[in-house]
């Protein structure tokens, strides 16, 4: 696939940066495989003049022969250029190269840094030399752009967007390159000809998330359960062993970040920082807050506040749908092979899961439920509920999603994944008007409580709906 879709964010902020009469320095940083080289290629190809890209666990030695060779094409050479001794060498020739090429240009050039993380190594004395070719001398330069670009978010946190030293308030801009929300992966697979409609492109997200280079491997022609058992489950599969790489190409000491996304995955209906803590293994303090905070700038934890509570009470939740996926029915799991995942994607299991995870897709695509409702332009506070009965006679309660609307009025919401419209029986709407009743009682609210459905296609009207006066939600919501 060849042309660039959605990320209009993006597209915007590296237009502006091509489009400045100052020097630019720009940050870029996302998981692994979530399209940032593709982003960079695509929208200011035009404009590269130098383009490095660095190599994992590789010697500086052959890093500057990869810088060499890069000079070498950006120059046009025919002959092969000589390796540089150092770094602050190989920036001496970069700028010789580039001096010219801007005093002549009219519009901005783009130096691109592709996996920086894996050029600066401890020792390798790039990070210096880099630096002193910005201070020194790039940032002087109105039409040149830098772009550096890496994976690692524990580095590229560090380094070059949020601690001090490394290139700590050098960079202009930062790009925060995040998997597709459920439209843009939408747009992305009809793009390659892959027309399954919402319900089943429901279903793939919720396997394997947003990430592009794995949505672009589904190929015409297939369902969405036959795309996932192809791409998970069958020898050779190209997203079986993703999972093992992911942690490790993402943050050093990847080991208690995955356990962190453990402990969610078996909560699925979240932890306080205490119980995460606990169930992770980890001790309280800077380094445990480090690797929360590098999760949920990577987009693989989210937050929500509890309703009633302080903020240090707040609920961390996987966010993840492939880590959960994966770790629910990939890891350890016998079966493996051809036609694995077509008979398991009917079982009791995958009903559970499927219920769980259309809740953090919701959760997640809050602002399209609002929307739907009309409250979009309402000041809101969103959080959850839960109410832990203390009393033999007192009923508890727990409400994933609370809309609280400056119009006095809050929207307690349950979400329910079905393949047609949701029936509330007798028993639910009992259930519902327990919730409603508690809640009520507990939070002491004098604001009008409407109680709301997000569900895939919508509520039966029946007489438990209307009785309970429901408002519905579909799944076309979340694809706003």
């Amino acid at each position: 696939m060849s042309s660039l879709v959605g990320r209009d964010r993006e597209r915007k902020t590296l237009a502006e940066v091509t489009a400045s009469d100052k020097p630019e320095l720009v940050a870029i940083y996302g998981r692994r495989r979530v399209g940032k080289t593709f982003l960079v290629r695509q929208v200011v190809g035009r404009d590269l003049v130098f383009e490095l890209v660095g190599s994992h666990d590789a010697s500086r030695t052959t890093q500057l022969r990869a810088f060499a060779a890069a000079l070498r094409r950006a120059i046009g050479s025919p002959a092969p250029l000589a390796q540089p001794d150092d770094w602050p060498h190989a920036f001496e020739l970069l700028v010789e190269y580039l001096t010219p090429l801007l005093k002549k240009s009219r519009r901005k050039r783009v130096v691109f840094f592709d996996e920086l993380p894996w050029l600066a190594t401890p020792r390798s004395g790039f990070l210096a030399a880099f630096e002193h070719f910005w201070n020194g001398w790039a940032s002087s330069q109105p039409r040149l752009a830098v772009v550096i670009c890496g994976s690692s978010a524990s580095w590229m946190l560090r380094n070059g967007v949020r601690e001090r030293g490394g290139l700590h308030n050098r960079g202009t801009r930062r790009i925060r390159l995040d998997p597709f929300s459920l439209r843009e992966a939408e747009q992305l697979l009809a793009a390659a000809g892959v027309h399954l409609g919402r319900y089943q492109t429901l279903q793939l997200y919720m396997a394997l998330g947003g990430v592009p280079h794995y949505l672009a491997q589904v190929e015409r022609g297939e369902s969405a359960a036959q795309a996932i058992d192809r791409l998970c489950f069958e020898r050779g599969a190209p997203l079986r062993d993703e999972y093992r790489n992911l942690f490790r190409a993402l943050f050093t000491k990847a080991e208690r970040h995955e356990a962190v996304v453990r402990a969610l995955a078996s909560r699925r209906r979240g932890l306080t920082r205490s119980e995460l803590l606990e169930a992770a293994g980890l001790d309280t303090g800077g380094a445990a807050t480090k690797v929360i905070d590098e999760l949920i700038e990577s987009g693989f934890v989210m937050t929500a506040p509890q309703m009633g509570h302080a903020k240090r009470d707040m609920i961390y939740r996987l966010a993840d749908p492939y880590s959960l996926f994966y770790l629910r029915f990939i890891e350890g799991h016998r079966g493996a092979g051809a036609g694995a995942w077509l008979k398991k994607h009917r079982s009791p299991a995958y009903r559970a899961w499927c219920g769980l995870t259309f809740e953090a897709l919701c959760l997640a695509n809050v602002g399209g439920v609002q929307k739907a409702l009309g409250i979009h332009g309402v000041e809101t506070e969103v959080s959850a509920w839960h109410h832990v009965a203390s009393d033999p006679g007192e009923r508890g309660a727990q409400i994933d999603l609370v809309i609280d609307r400056a119009d006095q009025t809050i929207n307690l919401c349950e979400m329910k994944f079905a393949e047609a419209e949701y029936t509330i029986d007798k028993a639910y709407a009992a259930e519902l008007r327990g919730k409603r009743a508690t809640f009520q009682h507990v939070t002491r609210t004098r604001k009008a409580i409407l109680l709301t459905l997000v569900t895939t296609y919508g509520v039966k009207d029946n007489v438990h709906a209307q009785s309970l006066g429901v408002s519905s939600v579909t799944m076309d919501a979340l694809f706003e």
